[in-house]
C-alpha cells in the first residue's frame, strides 16, 4: 500500500469515527481511478482557490492550466507556500481575459473542464454562454449541488441554486435532464426526481405546482428521460417517508428523492446553504449543459469541497467519453 493510499485510509477512518458523511469520499475514490482532467483554472489569484487547484493536481484529479495575471498568481503562491514549478501558467491582464481564455481553450479541445477561481460567477458565465464564442450546446446551462448528509441515506442533488434565476418551464426541462445525467455519471441508475413547491396539490395560484405537473407529463412523453419524476412535492414529503405517509401521498419518489428540482435560484440557494451550515452537510457543485463541465466552487469552499467537485467533473467526462 502506497503512502498516499495509507494516508487516505487513515483520513477516511477518522471521518467515520467523527460522524462526518462519507459518500463524497466514495466519489473521490472512483475518480482517482480515472485519468486526470486537463482543466483551465480561471483566476486562481488567492491562496484558497490556488491551493485547491494544486491539491487537485497533486491528488491526480486534474492537470491544471493556471490562467490569470501572472504577478497575482505568483503572489498567491508565495502566500500559500506553493511551488508552481511544472504547472502551466497562461498569463492574462485581468479576470475577464482569464475567463475568455479558458473558454477559448475549451472550444479548441485543449482542456476537458473549467474550474472557477477568485472571480464572480456571472463574470465567468458571461463568456461560457456567449452565443458566438461560448460553450453552449442545445441544453440550457445549469448548476447542481451534490450534497452529503449524515441523516439522509443517499446523496442529494439540488438544482438549480446558482445559475438560472427564475427558470421557465423549458429551462426546467433542461435543468432536470442535466441533473439526471449527472446522477447517472455518479452511479445512480434511475434517480428519483422530486419537483419542489410549497404544497403537494396543483394550483393555478402557485406557478411552481403547474411547472411540476407539466414536467411530470413531459417525462411521461419522453421529453425527459432516465429518471422517475413526481411533483409538486413539498420538501418534507420529498425526503421523509413519514411526512409523505402522514399526507397520504402515494409516490415512487416521495420520501426518498435523489434529485430536488427547486422553483428558482432563491429557494435552491437558501436550501443548499441551510443544509451546509445548519445540518453539517458537505457540498460539491458543478455546472452542466456546456461543452465541458464547469467546477463552480464558492470562494468560501475549502480544498476538500473543491476536490469533490473535481471528482464530479471527472466522472461526468468519463461517462461522456465511454464507448457505447
Amino acid at each position: 500500500m502506497t503512502k498516499l493510499v495509507k494516508q487516505r485510509t487513515r483520513t477516511a477512518s477518522r471521518r467515520e469515527r467523527s460522524g462526518i458523511p462519507q459518500r463524497l469520499e466514495h466519489l473521490l475514490q472512483k475518480a482517482h481511478q480515472l485519468p486526470p482532467l486537463r482543466t483551465a483554472v480561471v483566476q486562481p489569484v488567492d491562496p484558497v482557490s490556488l491551493r485547491g487547484a494544486i491539491e487537485a493536481a497533486r491528488a491526480g484529479l486534474i492537470i491544471p492550466t493556471l490562467i490569470g495575471p501572472e504577478h497575482r498568481l505568483r503572489s498567491a503562491a508565495r502566500s500559500a507556500h506553493l511551488d508552481l514549478t511544472g504547472y502551466r501558467v497562461t498569463p492574462t491582464e485581468h479576470s475577464h481575459g482569464a475567463a475568455a481564455r479558458a473558454v477559448e481553450l475549451a472550444r479548441r479541445g485543449e482542456v476537458d473542464a473549467i474550474m472557477k477561481g477568485a472571480l464572480h460567477t456571472d463574470e465567468l458565465m458571461h463568456y461560457v454562454v456567449d452565443p458566438e464564442n461560448g460553450l453552449r450546446t442545445e441544453r440550457r446551462v445549469s448548476h447542481v449541488f451534490v450534497i452529503d448528509l449524515l441523516r439522509y441515506p443517499r446523496l442529494l442533488f439540488i438544482t438549480d441554486a446558482a445559475v438560472n434565476i427564475y427558470p421557465s418551464l423549458e429551462d426546467k426541462r433542461d435543468i432536470t435532464q442535466n441533473a439526471i445525467d449527472l446522477a447517472h455519471a455518479v452511479g445512480v441508475r434511475r434517480p428519483r426526481v422530486a419537483i419542489l413547491s410549497a404544497v403537494e396539490l396543483v394550483t393555478a395560484r402557485i406557478r411552481s405546482t403547474l411547472d411540476a405537473a407539466a414536467l411530470c407529463k413531459m417525462a411521461d412523453r419522453g421529453q425527459i428521460t432516465g429518471g422517475v419524476l413526481d411533483g409538486p412535492l413539498a420538501f418534507d414529503n420529498a425526503v421523509s417517508r413519514r411526512a409523505a405517509a402522514t399526507k397520504s401521498i402515494v409516490s415512487p419518489v416521495a420520501g426518498r428523492a435523489d434529485i430536488i428540482v427547486v422553483p428558482d435560484i432563491e429557494a435552491g440557494n437558501m436550501l443548499a446553504k441551510q443544509l451546509e451550515y445548519l445540518a453539517g452537510a458537505r457540498l460539491a457543485g458543478i455546472v452542466l449543459g456546456a461543452r465541458v463541465p464547469i467546477m463552480l466552487t464558492s470562494r468560501a469552499d475549502d480544498a476538500r469541497t473543491r476536490l469533490a467537485s473535481c471528482a464530479l467533473a471527472s466522472l461526468l467526462v468519463s461517462r461522456r467519453t465511454a464507448p457505447t
